[in-house]
């Protein structure tokens, strides 16, 4: 069976090394993501070391240059997602009234030189921008979770599934059983609602 990997861009500065794994070493037919501390690194430190598994079974091996660590530059959280759609309205119509997310009115709306509206996600929000979509809408992976998504924690994937039900909205659960759902918005952006306790 094939290892696969999907991986984040990586630092332009890091020196990369391939170096041979066994079968014993790699317990799972797909890997992820793979991030392995270096032996010896100093704990408050955190280097981190990328890995991506090829499908020659190698494992190629990069240290994270310590001038971009998420310790250096202050990382808390996601701000907020920016989205694409061609017609706000219809989209405002399916982030609030399908999903019921409400507008952030301390956001400046007019102050860009598109159409756009900032919604609630919690503590995050979302940035709808009515613009271009450069990426084509044909030839997408069915399933959301194959394909760039957003995800949003909610506490009940079955009441989404009983509204996406009712709305007429295509879905599909996740593919590894735990209780998530995946959809598209109008505009074809892919959006995961994964459930959390």
């Amino acid at each position: 069976m094939a290892i696969r990997c999907f991986t984040l861009p990586l630092s332009p500065n890091a020196t990369y090394q391939r170096v041979p794994i066994s079968r014993s070493k790699v317990s799972f037919p797909t890997i992820n993501h793979c991030w392995f501390a270096g032996e010896g690194m100093n704990r408050k430190a955190q280097l981190l070391k990328k890995v991506k598994v090829s499908a020659e079974r190698e494992l190629l091996v990069g240290e994270a240059d310590s001038a971009a660590s998420a310790e250096d530059v202050g990382i808390i959280s996601i701000h907020h997602v920016g989205i694409l759609c061609e017609n706000l309205e219809k989209s405002l119509d399916f982030y609030q009234s399908l999903l019921g997310l409400k507008i952030n009115e301390a956001r400046p709306h007019d102050k860009l030189p598109y159409r756009g509206a900032w919604l609630w996600v919690g503590d995050e929000m979302i940035h709808l921008m009515e613009l271009p979509n450069p990426d084509p809408l044909t030839g997408r992976p069915e399933h959301g979770g194959r394909d760039r998504h957003s995800c949003i924690a909610i506490r009940n994937v079955s009441k989404l599934k009983e509204r996406f039900d009712k709305a007429g909205i295509k879905y599909t659960l996740s593919r590894s059983g735990r209780p998530a759902i995946f959809t598209r918005d109008p505009d074809g952006n892919a959006l995961e609602f994964t459930q959390i306790d």
